[in-house]
């Protein structure tokens, strides 16, 4: 700890957004970037706590106090070794990770500043690229195949965890591109592509294997393999079955989110299957990560006007004593989509689509409260009969996803990421992949020999 005072005497400087007005008229990252000077001054602001609550906050068990000594001192390639060894994807965590990690930090709990712990992740990594400390590696073989079915980041994971055991892996991927929820769910705003290719490239050469436009049956799985991973996330999104869903123009969120991410990979769509935004009054329904993805999305395509609406009431600005630490604290959260351009708004639930010849041109809403449960745990919402209609001719629903109903498998078949869960955070999809990888391997190594 090369400054134990830097807390008290360097405030938390965020690396900020690209001006709204540039950023909203392409797909690039919307994120910056701090010098290296700076960056170095906010890792020294880590206090390396006697218990590090940061780690024990993070589903991967990273070591921030560890990596921010080693960026404090200059010493990059250390840092680099430190949060690769818990990390397998930082370019990815330290782009869209909600950062659970700040959450926990002792200077968050203590003056609301916490160590940018998430930026320094991501310099980190992109310092290791640019120096070259990323190179392929070679690994022994042991002779064994293991099968990894979906690409996301679970299957990425766990795939990379048994190419380092000496397993000969195989990734199968349902789509024309490696990546799953981080190619076609997140907006290149967010995270551009080319940062997916260029890990992908060095696990090729690290000797993975990635099979494009397969799409397996997971009761048929392919055969000539000693395991199976099953990392197919949750690919059923909710869907709002009222009066008037049959009307065109109402889109699941990926369905936009999706094409459009294929749109910049070079794709072209006709019209009629384009699905846009541009001069159009848009509707998202749904309050979380992926409708703020279809706010950006639609600000970009050209759109007339954005609402943004959620059944659940609009929670607090900054803190929430309904969930105190250590629960995750559910605060308004403004994202970088927000600040583009929208209206929000709370405690509404949908009623019906309303349509002018087969086309949807607005959603009737209804004002609800939300009463506490005299037996606890999720409020009881109340219906207030207080009816208005707004006005959409784009609906894009951002609901969520449901948890995939899946086949009973085999003992030598495993199940990671949203595909276990239900539809989670990309880091503890990681997490959860790397706990398959050493699962099966434990599997495998003591199986009799035949």
């Amino acid at each position: 700890m090369g400054n134990p005072k830097a807390f008290l005497t360097i405030p938390r400087q965020e690396a900020e957004y690209r001006p709204v007005h540039d950023r909203i008229t392409d797909f690039g990252e919307v994120e910056q970037t701090l010098n290296t000077s700076e960056r170095k001054l906010q890792a020294s602001r880590c206090m390396d706590c006697g218990v590090p609550f940061c780690h024990w906050a993070c589903p991967l068990g990273n070591r921030p106090p560890e990596f921010q000594d080693a960026l404090y001192k200059g010493k990059w390639r250390e840092a680099y070794d430190i949060l690769t060894q818990t990390n397998d994807f930082p370019e990815f965590t330290g782009r869209i990770c909600p950062a659970l990690c700040e959450k926990s930090c002792v200077l968050q709990l203590s003056i609301d500043a916490p160590v940018t712990i998430r930026e320094d992740e991501a310099a980190i990594i992109e310092a290791a690229f640019r120096e070259g400390y990323v190179q392929p590696r070679s690994y022994r073989r042991n002779g064994k195949r293991v099968a990894v079915i979906g690409s996301g980041p679970a299957g990425l994971a766990a795939a990379n965890q048994l190419n380092r055991r000496g397993y000969e892996v195989t990734v199968f991927e349902r789509l024309e591109y490696i990546g799953g929820l981080l190619r076609f769910g997140i907006p290149n705003f967010k995270l551009n592509k080319p940062i997916i290719d260029r890990r992908i490239r060095v696990m090729e050469a690290e000797g993975i294997r990635f099979e494009v436009n397969a799409d397996i049956d997971l009761t048929h799985l392919p055969e000539g393999f000693d395991a199976y991973c099953v990392c197919t996330g949750t690919p059923q999104a909710r869907d709002l079955n009222i009066p008037g869903r049959e009307l065109k123009g109402i889109h699941f969120a990926l369905e936009m989110l999706a094409q459009q991410n294929r749109v910049l990979a070079g794709q072209t769509f006709s019209d009629k299957e384009r699905v846009t935004a541009k001069g159009k009054d848009v509707l998202v329904i749904g309050g979380g990560d992926t409708g703020s993805d279809c706010i950006g999305t639609s600000n970009r395509q050209g759109a007339k006007s954005v609402t943004q609406i959620e059944i659940m009431p609009q929670p607090p600005v900054g803190k929430n004593p309904a969930t105190p630490w250590p629960q995750w604290p559910v605060i308004l959260k403004t994202s970088s989509s927000h600040e583009e351009g929208c209206v929000r708004r709370w405690s509404l639930s949908s009623v019906r689509f309303l349509g002018e010849k087969g086309h949807v041109t607005g959603v009737e809403v209804e004002a609800v409260d939300w009463l506490p449960n005299p037996d606890g745990g999720r409020p009881l919402m109340k219906h207030t009969g207080k009816k208005e209609v707004l006005k959409a001719d784009l609906v894009l629903l951002a609901m969520g996803f449901l948890k995939p109903e899946l086949p009973a498998f085999a003992p030598q078949v495993f199940v990671a990421g949203d595909a276990a869960t239900g539809a989670s955070l990309v880091v503890r999809c990681i997490a959860s992949g790397r706990r398959a990888a050493a699962d099966i391997d434990r599997f495998l190594t003591s199986a009799p020999a035949e």
